[in-house]
């Protein structure tokens, strides 16, 4: 078993390896009744004592994720029961090198009727008809498309729309600043393989998006999580930690960010972009939001103040018009982004030339109107969700209401069995998604993310009233 140990990181070994095998069981990839490598053979591995792992088993024993029987092994343990079958029945443990993947069990939820844990816009608020319209028409009378690799930076044409959009976002660029990526999942993969290996620094926000914490776990980064407030990150905690442990990278999502929906203010995003310029680090901006406020637009991106090529700056626009079509742009300055390209070409030789071609017309032309749309539909079903909030959340319930976006988070009391939650809401058809797998660190969180779009109206509201009155049932009960 292949595990990362970052062994001059602020972590001790013992604690590196029961926290990626910790992250391993809850994402799923070590599955119950599966054999874990001996200690002796694990020590030998990764070139550490037998000590170090038997207190790294010690602890995973003492948790209930892992049950140890003398003379037979160690093995994960059934996660409602802690304890293993006995009879003899193991699977072997196969070497790879996932330290966790959380992302891909928060999709795995599809047979549930009120389905409030992917953060997404229901298919009847999509433009899906225009869209498919356009695919239609390039497949009967361009059908040469799909026998063409597309260039790996993506379509010209459509970059010039992008460029063009980013535009009128403060951004200026030139289209060859400009890459095509299969979503931004795919830019901010390509960014970590390019730019952060094992035992680098990657600051992040807590919480922060789970699809890039398992990247950076999977490249070995030593991720920092820095606390936020209202206003976002605390970049003063950040420049403090820093002083300690200087950044390679630094990922946020400033823009009604994901999963606690918090805008970081304007100072706060110029201090950010002046540390990253004192460290001479990348910082990755992630935008997936940022067109979908409900009052006034939010600050300008960090990227329209930077000057000297410091920041990385991606834009979601499959996850705003169809999500199935994976469509993003990276936008980043000329050596950063040439190797980036490099990197997306030994990934997928390009994205399907026909996808970008189909998307192409509704961005140029009808993108601005359908947003402008959206927001409006957008800001009503937050304000039924905050409604039925008011209503039916059980006494110390906390929830901050968003100006954007697509989600609520809210905060639990006391130290609640979020786990045990999510089972309860998965026999009523109902699933959420738990806070912890937006943190690398093995500290519970008490907090759930909620999102108001995902279904129709009339499906959202009668869902979150039932988990409401769930919820009430559950904390009243002791959690």
């Amino acid at each position: 078993m292949h595990i990362d140990l970052i062994r001059s990181g602020s972590k001790s070994l013992p604690h590196q390896i029961s926290e990626t095998l910790s992250q391993r069981i809850s994402s799923g990839l070590l599955q119950q009744g599966v054999r874990l490598p001996s200690v002796r053979s694990l020590a030998t591995a990764l070139r550490v004592s037998q000590v170090t792992v038997s207190k790294a088993y010690d602890v995973l024993e003492k948790r209930g994720l892992i049950y140890c029987r003398q003379g037979k092994g160690c093995f994960v343990a059934d996660p409602e029961h802690t304890r293993c079958q006995e009879d003899g029945h193991w699977q072997d443990v196969y070497d790879d090198y996932l330290p966790r993947a959380q992302l891909w069990r928060n999709f795995d939820y599809s047979e549930v009727k009120y389905p409030f844990h992917i953060a997404a816009i229901h298919s009847e608020l999509l433009p899906l008809k225009n869209i498919g319209d356009s695919f239609a028409s390039l497949v009967t009378q361009q059908p040469e498309l799909m026998a063409t690799y597309g260039n790996f930076q993506g379509d010209l044409e459509l970059r010039g729309i992008m460029r063009d959009h980013l535009k009128t976002r403060g951004i200026a660029l030139t289209s060859s600043d400009v890459m095509i990526t299969s979503g931004t999942q795919q830019g901010i993969d390509l960014v970590a393989r390019t730019f952060v290996g094992p035992g680098d620094t990657v600051y992040l926000e807590a919480p922060s998006y789970t699809g890039a914490i398992d990247v950076f776990a999977g490249r070995g980064a030593e991720m920092i999580f820095v606390p936020t407030d209202g206003e976002g990150m605390r970049v003063d905690i950040l420049t403090r930690m820093c002083d300690q442990r200087p950044p390679k990278l630094i990922y946020t999502i400033p823009t009604f960010q994901n999963p606690s929906g918090v805008t970081m203010s304007i100072a706060r995003r110029q201090r950010l972009l002046e540390l990253a310029r004192s460290y001479r680090c990348l910082i990755v901006e992630d935008d997936p939001f940022s067109d979908l406020y409900f009052h006034a637009p939010p600050p300008p991106t960090i990227k329209s103040m930077d000057s000297e090529g410091h920041v990385v700056y991606m834009k979601s626009f499959s996850k705003v018009i169809a999500p199935g079509c994976r469509i993003a742009c990276v936008a980043a300055g000329g050596n950063i982004l040439s190797r980036l390209i490099a990197a997306k070409s030994a990934s997928d030789l390009g994205s399907p030339l026909l996808t970008q071609r189909a998307v192409l017309p509704f961005i140029a032309d009808k993108y601005e109107t359908y947003a402008a749309q959206l927001r409006v539909t957008l800001r009503g079903r937050m304000e039924k969700a905050a409604k039925l909030l008011k209503l039916y959340a059980p006494p110390g319930v906390k929830y901050i209401l968003p100006e954007g976006g697509l989600n609520l988070w809210l905060e639990l009391p006391a130290s609640p069995d979020i786990g045990r939650l999510h089972e309860l809401a998965e026999q009523e058809s109902i699933s959420f998604l738990p806070g912890d797998v937006c943190y690398s660190a093995e500290t519970p969180s008490r907090h759930i993310r909620l999102c108001y779009s995902q279904m129709n109206e009339t499906d959202m509201e009668e869902g979150l009233r039932l988990f409401l009155r769930l919820l009430g049932r559950f904390l009243q009960m002791g959690g």
